[in-house]
């Protein structure tokens, strides 16, 4: 009877077991040294960090594949459209071409803006944050991998390590920056504070928003949808629209494009210590969409860079961010 019983725990335990020898030390390594990435691009467009993690420990191998190695391309993005730096490898057909990166950081952003730019996932950015089960299922509809269980490698990935607790985290953080308590305060005090209720003398505006609030470089910003003007979305802040392209420094004929970032308070004069220090500049940036990207204002990065006002930004030129 005890060795029937004895059997039985052994049994029951088995799977736990199991588990805990299926994880691997090189993935886990790789969740320590870049889960400050994922949750920073949730944090900016939305994207489970999660989803983010578990892709980038898929395609890269945990950081080991040569592409992640030779290419800094922890993702698999291909180059399509892209005219900067790549790389060539066998893929699903002989010798694919493959973007390549300055760093991991640079692979990480333009995986998110990847996603938010191609139509084909524009549904998944109306999952909530912590579905992450929706957000595989819906890459592999989407046909982000031709792997028929890409959905389902992404979520025993996410279930084995926990990595949905990163998607809490950072939905977690979000509640925090947005509930502080509001008094009288000007509409610049007040988008430092919170964006669910803004208390000035332009009025008083209460959520929901239209738009997702989001915080880069300690600027609240929303990412622009298809027919949004500066008009619209300054409307829907209750600022002043001459205020709301000023703090974009766009000027009044300049037509806010779909996946634009656009800030609700003023950009600052360096960029924020969680970032690099440095960015290389990529073919087909400018000087302006780098300070969009950073919450930089465009003059303090020029001159931080001793670069004359007005210069175009020249690829492959590394710039100081603070």
């Amino acid at each position: 009877m005890k060795g029937k019983l004895f059997f039985l725990v052994i049994l029951a335990l088995s799977p736990i077991v199991m588990m805990a020898q299926s994880r691997q030390a090189d993935y886990e390594a790789y969740i320590r040294q870049y889960r400050k990435l994922a949750l920073i691009e949730q944090q900016k467009y939305g994207i489970p960090a999660s989803i983010t993690m578990a892709q980038g420990l898929l395609e890269s191998r945990a950081g080991k594949s040569v592409l992640a190695t030779t290419a800094n391309n922890h993702f698999g993005i291909k180059c399509s459209d892209w005219t900067g730096p790549h790389v060539y490898q066998d893929d699903d057909v002989k010798h694919e071409c493959f973007r390549k990166y300055p760093s991991v950081y640079a692979s990480y952003e333009d995986h998110s803006k990847f996603l938010l730019t191609r139509s084909r996932y524009s549904s998944l950015f109306l999952l909530p944050e912590t579905d992450y089960k929706g957000w595989a299922e819906g890459l592999q509809n989407a046909g982000y991998a031709t792997s028929r269980t890409y959905a389902a490698n992404l979520i025993q990935i996410i279930q084995l390590y926990n990595l949905d607790q990163l998607d809490k985290e950072g939905v977690h953080m979000q509640l925090a920056s947005r509930h502080h308590p509001i008094d009288n305060k000007t509409i610049d005090e007040a988008l430092a504070d919170s964006s669910s209720v803004f208390s000035s003398h332009f009025g008083v505006i209460e959520a929901p928003f239209t738009h997702k609030v989001y915080k880069n470089n300690g600027i609240k910003y929303v990412i622009s949808a298809p027919g949004d003007t500066y008009h619209s979305i300054a409307k829907e802040f209750n600022l002043l629209t001459c205020i709301l392209r000023y703090r974009n420094e766009v000027d009044k004929n300049y037509a806010l494009q779909p996946g634009e970032v656009v800030y609700l308070g003023g950009k600052k004069n360096h960029a924020s210590l969680s970032v690099p220090a440095t960015h290389q500049i990529l073919p087909g940036e400018s000087m302006y969409s780098i300070s969009q990207y950073y919450g930089i204002k465009i003059k303090k990065l020029y001159a931080m860079n001793d670069i004359p006002y007005g210069t175009p930004a020249q690829t492959g030129r590394v710039l100081r961010l603070r």
